[in-house]
């Protein structure tokens, strides 16, 4: 995969301390186990700043990518404990 750069991110964000603040927000989704949304071998915030760069997280859906991001997590938490407890 080409690298990317932020100049790629800058052209849906007003600045860099914005997407900075995006950023951190997305990984902190990633590594509680929100689902990608493009397809990436590598790092929470090379794949968070591929996110930014193709539009597909924004600061406008933020709140409603977390919310999926902890539905999923509850989600399988419960079938977790719903294994271990037939096991």
């Amino acid at each position: 995969m080409a690298k990317i750069t932020i100049e790629d991110c800058l052209g849906n964000l007003p600045s860099r301390f914005a997407l900075v603040h995006l950023a951190i927000e997305r990984v902190k989704q990633l590594r509680k186990g929100a689902r990608p949304l493009v397809k990436c071998k590598n790092r929470e915030i090379v794949l968070a700043l591929r996110e930014i760069a193709q539009g597909k997280v924004k600061f406008e859906n933020l709140e409603e990518l977390a919310r999926e991001a902890e539905e999923q997590r509850i989600s399988q938490a419960l079938q977790t404990d719903t294994n271990q407890t037939e096991g």
